[in-house]
């Protein structure tokens, strides 16, 4: 029994589609080219265009050599009157391509001007591009500036927005607005997806108006603008990639059109660690009995161990400001000695206590304003009697036999 294997089928691109991404023409006239006996490869004339080549092949077309496809690439260039859009002119008259850069190599337009028509042409060196990009299937709409000769109706719009007939040819709906309608001539904006030959000029007659400006502003998303007549202009790749993407059969056709990565902003750093729970005060872990005993006491979130007592804590001893402030007893609001009048609140039950409002604790490294820092520490308060601090000892003080006076101290008398 005979082992029967497939035929190996070869790589690479059909010879029409590697001709065509080349910018020698579209795929259906390098076919028409292959038929006439235009096309070699490797010195052997090729018959058919079921043929696939890999690039490394020596292929020529008329006898010249076809250099490896370069990216795709896409122009706008603004056509100006008396050019003819056309490769070669049987009549001798300049052409599109006459005018363009030399180092621009060998490119195609896609769909054509009129020789007195003007306005936004896009070139490319693709030809599958140009030819998806005129298929009326791409649905792209060109819009158009008009000036013409005559009037027009609301009738007359309606009766162009849903397509009419010339000759046995149909033209598709057309979007038509009037710009400015004073004077003889008038001017329109009109927008087709089909783009027949001379379409907007032959229809325009049927309804008795006579062109005499044709100004193309618009071909899909790519837009005229500012541009002055004959300059052309490269469309980045970025945006020939996001708007001809789906269009083109392989990405390797964008060149350097791939987006670059954008920096993150954590290049060079550690990845920072996940918070395990679960710890002590904190959900996730039940407690202990120990926590449970302190819970019941108004501590359940114990301190860890070796961490400092905080200001008024009963285990800190006292610093030297604090010790010499402890017997001052003065009440809130009142001066030294005076005692705190009834449903009053101390100055430790202030809202904040002795913290500050600012930072929400005491600064234990500056004085408070009531206690002297040089004072010796058994000293009598200020203004306190000897019977309210320690026994005095030896003889006490006799009272002052000065009268007491009812005015002013310091007024007049």
């Amino acid at each position: 029994m005979t082992d029967k294997t497939k035929p190996q089928t070869p790589a690479g691109e059909r010879i029409a589609k590697f001709l065509a991404r080349a910018g020698i023409a579209s795929r259906r006239e390098v076919e028409r080219m292959i038929e006439d006996g235009r096309v070699k490869v490797n010195g052997k004339q090729l018959d058919t265009p079921a043929f696939k080549v890999t690039g490394k092949e020596k292929i020529e077309v008329d006898g010249k050599p076809v250099e490896a496809a370069e990216p795709t690439k896409l122009w706008r260039y603004h056509k100006p009157s008396g050019l003819v859009t056309t490769h070669a002119d049987p009549e001798g008259r300049t052409t599109v391509f006459d005018r363009l850069p030399k180092d621009m190599g060998r490119v195609i337009s896609i769909g054509r001007l009129d020789l007195t028509s003007e306005g936004l042409l896009l070139l490319t060196n693709d030809g599958g591009l140009a030819r998806a990009l005129e298929l009326p299937a791409t649905s792209w709409n060109r819009k158009y500036r008009v000036r013409a000769w005559g009037r027009i109706d609301q009738a007359t719009i309606d009766k162009l927005k849903k397509g009419v007939s010339v000759e046995g040819v149909n033209y598709g709906p057309m979007d038509v607005e009037v710009e400015n309608d004073k004077g003889t001539n008038i001017w329109l904006t009109i927008g087709i997806r089909e783009g027949k030959n001379r379409e907007i000029r032959r229809v325009l007659e049927t309804v008795g108006l006579q062109v005499n400006r044709l100004i193309r502003i618009a071909y899909g998303p790519f837009q005229l603008g500012d541009m002055p007549p004959g300059e052309i202009k490269l469309i980045p790749a970025r945006i020939l990639k996001d708007q001809c993407g789906h269009l083109l059969d392989d990405e390797t056709v964008y060149g350097d059109s791939e987006p670059s990565k954008k920096p993150t902003g954590n290049r060079g750093r550690s990845k920072p660690k996940s918070q395990q729970f679960g710890g002590p005060g904190q959900p996730g872990r039940a407690r202990t009995d120990e926590e449970e005993d302190l819970a019941g006491r108004g501590k359940a979130n114990p301190k860890p161990a070796g961490a400092k007592p905080a200001r008024n804590h009963p285990g800190k001893p006292k610093t030297f400001l604090e010790d010499a402030g402890a017997g001052t007893g003065r009440a809130r609001g009142g001066k030294p000695g005076a005692k705190a009048r009834p449903g009053s609140k101390s100055h430790g039950d202030k809202p904040y206590g002795n913290k500050s409002r600012n930072d929400g604790h005491a600064n234990p490294d500056k004085p408070s304003p009531d206690i002297n820092p040089w004072a010796n520490p058994n000293a009598r308060p200020k203004g306190a009697t000897k019977s309210d601090g320690k026994p005095a000892s030896g003889k006490s003080r006799a009272p002052s036999r000065r009268p007491a006076s009812n005015k002013p101290r310091g007024g007049r008398r």
